[in-house]
């Protein structure tokens, strides 16, 4: 293109007011700069928009022409302009959670977020804690819920909600009168268990360090619903977040089991690019999870 929409705007003052000067001050510019951009525009195109009267300008026949044709231009530019500032505003959000989170917290954040930002839409993509950290890397997501800190050097970590894995099994099963297992019965379960990378697995295999060789691993899943199942039915024990179970306990399909000794608390995160322009939206929602985690913490006070 051979013009700009500063030509555009002065061409259009000029048709208007029939007077570079008044054109000027119209735009907040110098009468120079005015006249400059407007022969620039006429310059470019070899052609004379206006008939020159010592300092009227009025329009020729090919200006008349053109004048709709730039009024709409600047127009649907105006409109474009506003679209860009108002995208702000509008809370279009990715976000990237672990299937515990995304599955049993995130869904619980909606209504107030979109309560705020009632236009948005909001992206949820769920996967394990390092398939969701390689999103927020490659800013396929702009914010990250993950279930474990994870060390980067282009990853900001915020500590988020305290949770606990609790070690379950079916009402029914031999292990559901003990209230602690000891080594012997750890070792002698069938264990249904979160995939190696997920971050459930990851804080079992930190608290069974010393026992990991000697446990029988009998089946691994990736989604949480696929290992309650598993345990309902009587395959073996398994362990998971207690945001997942805490509805099972209560109906009485599965009996939480206590480990002596062993430390199964662990911490979520929010995890961000380094690298990053501020957005209102995501601020907006890290708000919301911290106002999660003060109304649990409350909860577990009272």
């Amino acid at each position: 293109m051979r013009f700009t929409l500063r030509q555009l705007e002065v061409f259009l003052a000029v048709a208007r007011h029939q007077n570079v000067t008044r054109a000027a001050d119209q735009l907040a510019m110098s009468q120079s700069a005015a006249s400059a951009a407007l022969q620039n525009l006429e310059r470019n195109y070899g052609v004379d928009l206006f008939h020159r009267q010592g300092n009227k300008l009025s329009l020729n026949p090919v200006g008349h022409t053109l004048r709709k044709q730039a009024e709409t231009l600047l127009e649907h530019c105006q409109q474009f302009d506003d679209a860009m500032q108002r995208h702000g505003e509008i809370g279009h959000l990715r976000v990237g959670a672990s299937f515990t989170i995304g599955n049993h917290l995130v869904v619980r954040y909606l209504a107030d977020y979109l309560a705020r930002y009632p236009e948005a839409d909001v992206q949820l993509h769920t996967a394990n804690t390092p398939e969701i950290v390689a999103k927020v890397l490659n800013y396929e997501v702009d914010v990250g819920l993950i279930e474990r800190e994870v060390q980067h050097r282009e990853l900001e970590m915020i500590p988020w909600m305290e949770d606990e894995l609790i070690v379950f099994c079916s009402a029914d099963h031999p292990l559901a009168e003990k209230q602690t297992l000891s080594n012997r019965d750890i070792k002698e379960a069938k264990w249904i268990l979160r995939e190696p990378d997920s971050g459930a697995r990851h804080t079992f295999d930190r608290a069974l360090a010393g026992l990991l060789p000697e446990i029988n691993i009998y089946r691994e899943f990736k989604h949480n619903e696929a290992i309650k199942s598993a345990v309902t039915s009587g395959l073996g024990i398994g362990c998971l977040s207690r945001v997942v179970l805490q509805n099972d306990f209560r109906n009485g399909e599965l009996v939480p089991l206590k480990l002596a000794r062993r430390d199964m608390r662990r911490r979520f995160y929010i995890a961000l690019p380094k690298k990053r322009h501020p957005k209102a939206a995501v601020e907006f929602w890290i708000e919301l999870c911290r106002k999660a985690e003060a109304e649990q913490l409350l909860k577990e006070k009272s």
